[in-house]
């Protein structure tokens, strides 16, 4: 029970933040089922994330988790830039895109005081991160309403980083969970591990509660995460199918058809690695292509991509982000899955 007691919550059971395929309709559902339902903010404007935390305050009375990145932003590299729309060109000409009007920018911007300062009005009970923890004084701030803090660590050193900085409990982030890996102490993809191998050695190495992520999608899964030792769990790629979610309809087909199971860490999206199944641009480039900018600059000229393409009904420039273990996307209501992902808990 030290999960629920830390966070308010009555079922061990988070809903991943996932930006881009969700907003406040999802995380109300969990949390309304007793789960933490999460609202990912890392591409939301001021003004965006202010609305949709009335939203979820208007909506729900149980806690819930607000989530952020902690990356530093990168110094922009124009040689770099120019390799990397030189790398899309090809793509561009295909279809009939001026690379010149291509946009640039970030897309996703780190937490900030700003941030921390518009949080404050609201007072979230749970604040998470993703790629570390923010400044001590910024940890500071989001702990002086009584926030609890949540990271990723995706390797036994970087639970114990943020153990050693702050968090209240750290996510064990296995190498099948879908999305950015949360790795921020090493860019060495081949330190990364599966759940199940990762999961009882971040259990032992902290005296903090460990949630489980990366594969899990069903009871049976959530069982075996507690059975080594996690204290929750989060999952994911089970909730994009859920109608909650914005998932739009391209993704949903793709995450349940027979393309679902063969998925890849990749950065040609974002710039950093991240898992999803496996398209065209994936299989060309990469999955890891060096002539990336660093996260998140190589966003803006895929996006024109994605846009074009998808009008056109194609899927091949989209991030189809899923974990290994898509087998839990069916179409269930966000409530009705929570409860269905701790019901051999006895709870």
């Amino acid at each position: 029970m030290r999960l629920q007691q830390l966070l308010g919550i009555d079922l061990p059971i988070i809903q991943a933040p996932m930006a881009g395929v969700q907003g406040s309709a999802l995380a109300v559902a969990v949390s309304n089922a007793g789960g933490l339902g999460s609202l990912p903010c890392a591409m939301l404007t001021p003004d965006a994330l202010s609305k949709e935390l009335a939203t979820l305050q208007s909506q729900t009375t149980r806690p819930y988790n607000v989530n952020f990145f902690c990356h530093t932003p990168p110094t922009p590299d124009p040689e770099r830039e120019a390799a990397w729309h030189a790398a899309l060109a090809p793509y561009f000409n295909e279809f009939g895109i001026d690379v010149n009007a291509v946009p640039s920018g970030p897309g996703r911007l780190p937490f900030s005081a700003d941030m921390a300062e518009l949080l404050a009005t609201f007072k979230p009970p749970v604040v998470s991160f993703h790629f570390g923890l923010p400044s001590a004084d910024l940890m500071a701030r989001v702990k002086s309403w009584g926030a609890k803090v949540l990271s990723s660590a995706t390797t036994v050193d970087e639970a114990r980083w943020l153990e050693a900085h702050g968090a209240d409990a750290v996510i064990a982030q296995g190498l099948e969970a879908g999305g950015h890996r949360g790795m921020f102490l090493t860019d060495d993809v081949h330190t990364q591990v599966g759940t199940f191998a990762l999961l009882p050695q971040i259990v032992q190495a902290v005296k903090v509660p460990v949630i489980a992520a990366g594969g899990i999608a069903d009871a049976t899964g959530v069982a075996a995460a507690m059975a080594l030792g996690a204290a929750g769990v989060q999952v994911g790629t089970a909730y994009l199918t859920c109608p909650e979610a914005t998932t739009s309809a391209l993704h949903r087909a793709a995450l349940q058809s027979e393309q679902a199971r063969v998925t890849a860490l990749t950065n040609v999206f974002t710039g950093r690695p991240a898992r999803g199944i496996v398209n065209r641009i994936m299989q060309e480039l990469g999955p890891i292509c060096p002539a990336a900018p660093a996260f998140p600059l190589a966003t803006a000229a895929i996006t024109a991509l994605r846009a074009k393409a998808e009008s056109q009904g194609c899927t091949d420039f989209t991030p189809l982000w899923a974990g290994q273990n898509t087998s839990g996307c069916q179409n269930l209501p966000a409530a009705e899955l929570t409860r269905n992902l701790a019901h051999k808990l006895g709870r």
